[in-house]
């Protein structure tokens, strides 16, 4: 019997007589080459959850035939003088193989549908119910947002392309750049991916490669690479990549990390792990085509409010139409005079600036916007504390002069929005410990005193009897 009708019937004889089950969206993976099915071929399943590739099971059977008896009598003197050394059971690996890396089968139904994208007022509605200001930003990224994605739905239907918009966000900590991304991905049901720059290096340095991005918004969105492939990437921190000045060091986190960048934001193929971060032999590839992947990239810019003052108080201090030096100290509105060159003294290189042609920024939050978002979204902190609250059958009340109190220390700590919670949770400790001790209580309201720490909290019991704590 030849060598060929022999791998045939040892492949017949370990494939398994049940047909694969259409209803399974995901595809079988290669134990030994971590090729999907549909790369490899049709998958030999040896037992479940292990399959073989006919590559490599080919390989396996051309190995064998080039065992002489030579060899098989040294393996048989070996296991003598080592009485202890057994030899593998392959049925014991069942329970160590790892969890499949799944990859999901291709799908032939169109992704997205351009009646689905809703228009950019009604974008910009949704967005007013969770984000409280902002209305230049919020404006900005619905119409950049509807114009992408008809873009994707429409693909090349004549001779005119249309280019992909990315966006860059500025803004101080705390406005709300993460936020208003997260609600966007979270209104138009679209995978969302969020990166960090910070930990982005230069490929073969300690941290994550610049794929990984793409990678994670392969994740959320199942391993599905078509969906994945009109998704969202959000890379937040985007100031922390730029030019390290006076330095002699090599900059790999810098701007070789903006270089490697490039081919994501214009539109490339790139192959990336699934369900990993890094590039191993361990782990199945996929390719990915970041052509329709929308990028908004978003960072506070520290220091970026000094170049725009330097720049425009460069004329002379002499002369009726002078500038002051000191005219723009006080502005709150500096970082919308912007401009592309001072970005690029920030340290962002040009040909990185160029692949985000939408420019906006963010106002930092004054104290009127501060109590808006303290009672006003649909998620307000002060709704969820009233909440909790609700479980215990206690009504909780913030006063006027309490909110503007709260809203006053948050301007204090220079931190944005993030300052409320960590407020409201210094305030509310010693009633949420309190309350479930009494069931008399039915009514706290929160006073401009309490938040001063110059007197308590007006407790109203159940016989409408006033206490103040």
């Amino acid at each position: 019997m030849s060598e060929e009708k022999k791998t045939e019937e040892l492949i017949e004889e370990t494939t398994v007589s049940s047909t694969e089950d259409d209803t399974d969206e995901y595809e079988k993976v290669c134990c030994i080459c971590h090729r999907p099915e549909s790369k490899a071929g049709k998958m030999i399943e040896l037992m479940p959850n292990m399959c073989i590739c006919p590559d490599c099971m080919q390989k396996s059977f051309d190995s064998m035939s080039k065992m002489d008896a030579n060899t098989y009598q040294e393996l048989m003197e070996m296991s003598k003088r080592f009485p202890n050394m057994q030899m593998i059971n392959v049925s014991d690996l069942t329970n160590q193989v790892p969890q499949r890396q799944k990859v999901k089968k291709k799908s032939k139904a169109p992704a997205l549908d351009l009646k689905s994208v809703p228009a950019p007022h009604k974008i910009k509605e949704k967005l007013d119910e969770y984000v409280i200001g902002q209305e230049y930003a919020k404006k900005v990224i619905s119409v950049a947002v509807y114009n992408h994605y008809k873009r994707v739905a429409t693909g090349t239907m004549d001779d005119i392309e249309i280019e992909k918009s990315n966006m860059l966000m500025i803004g101080p900590t705390g406005s709300g750049k993460t936020y208003l991304v997260k609600t966007l991905a979270r209104l138009l049901d679209v995978p969302l991916a969020i990166a960090d720059a910070t930990s982005l290096t230069e490929a073969g340095y300690i941290g994550d490669d610049i794929e990984s991005v793409v990678s994670k918004l392969l994740a959320a969105a199942g391993n599905d690479v078509q969906k994945a492939e009109q998704g969202i990437i959000f890379i937040d921190e985007i100031d922390k990549i730029a030019k390290k000045k006076n330095t002699n060091q090599r900059d790999v986190s810098g701007e070789s990390v903006q270089q490697g960048m490039l081919k994501l934001l214009e539109g490339s193929e790139v192959e990336v792990p699934v369900g990993s971060n890094s590039k191993n032999a361990m782990v199945p590839l996929e390719t990915v085509n970041t052509r329709n992947i929308l990028f908004i990239c978003g960072g506070a810019f520290p220091g970026l409010e000094d170049i725009i003052k330097e720049r425009l108080t460069k004329q002379s201090s002499m002369g009726f139409q002078a500038d002051l030096k000191d005219k723009y100290n006080d502005d709150p509105n500096l970082l919308e005079k912007v401009t592309i060159e001072d970005i690029r003294s920030f340290g962002m290189i040009p040909e990185f600036i160029g692949r985000l042609p939408i420019i906006f920024t963010l106002k930092g939050l004054d104290k009127d916007m501060l109590v808006k978002i303290l009672k006003e979204p649909k998620n307000a902190i002060l709704k969820q504390y009233q909440k909790l609250l609700a479980l215990d059958e206690v009504k909780l009340e913030f006063e006027d002069g309490a909110l503007e109190a709260i809203a006053e220390k948050a301007l204090e700590r220079k931190t944005g929005a993030r300052a409320l919670r960590a407020i409201i949770e210094e305030i509310m400790l010693d009633i949420m410990y309190e309350i479930p001790k009494d069931d008399n209580i039915g009514k706290v309201t929160i006073t401009r005193e309490y938040v001063e720490h110059k007197g308590g909290p007006k407790i109203t019991l159940r016989g409408d009897m006033v206490i103040y704590g």
